[in-house]
Formats: structure tokens, sequence, C-alpha cells
């Protein structure tokens, strides 16, 4: 069992700031990639941003120069900082982040993929 907790969404006026936190805990052997999604209501999940073991960081177009993506391998936890927020950030956020549970697993490459329960992000005047 692989547990992640998201915290830190709100409700925030433009041009405020939030930082989101996704703890992973439970049948962990090592963690590969983690990532934050966004959903709003009637469209498609998208990636917002995600990083490597390594902290290597990739972002969408939109979030590039306002979001900052970290993680903390000692603690299994990935950050997600959110500055000058805008209206159209608006959405529900969710952390993902592959994990391999024993030695076997990560030899093998073999990641399973888990998703937190998703936290709300309001921008709004």
């Amino acid at each position: 069992q692989v547990h992640l907790v998201e915290s830190g969404g709100g409700l925030v006026q433009p041009g405020e700031s939030l930082r989101l936190s996704c703890a992973v805990s439970g049948d962990i052997f090592s963690v590969n990639v983690m990532g934050w999604y966004r959903q709003v209501p009637g469209k498609q999940r998208e990636l917002v941003a995600d990083i490597s073991s390594g902290g290597s960081a990739d972002y969408s177009e939109s979030v590039k120069g306002r979001f900052t993506i970290s993680r903390d391998n000692s603690e299994n936890t990935v950050y997600l900082q959110m500055n000058n927020l805008k209206p159209e950030d608006t959405a529900v956020y969710y952390c993902n982040v592959d994990v391999a549970s024993d030695y076997t697993d990560y030899f093998r490459e073999k990641w399973i993929a888990y998703w937190g329960q998703g936290t709300q992000v309001t921008v709004s005047t």
C-alpha cells in the first residue's frame, strides 16, 4: 500500500501565491518521477510540472516562470510553489508519483503510478 497526502490548496486572489505539498508513504523502495496535474470540470487532466529523481524538472508552458516544482527525497515529498496565480490556474491539483515497492521492482524498472486525492486551488477576486 502506498499513500499520498496532499495539502496546501485554498482560495487566493490573483497575483498571490500558494505552496502545495504531497507526502508519499507506505511500501516504498524507491520513488521515480513525481509530478503535479490539474483538472477543471469538463476538461482532461493536464500535466503542470514533473521532476525526476535527479531533480530535472519540466513545466507546462502556461506555468513556466511562475511555478516551481521541488522534491525532498529523504521525506518522499514533492512541492509545487505557485506564484503570481491567475484565475485560469483554478483547478483541482493532483499529485502523481511513480513508485517501486521493492528492489526487484526497482531493478526491473517496474514503476507503479499513484495519485493523490486532489486539492482545490481557486484564484478569484
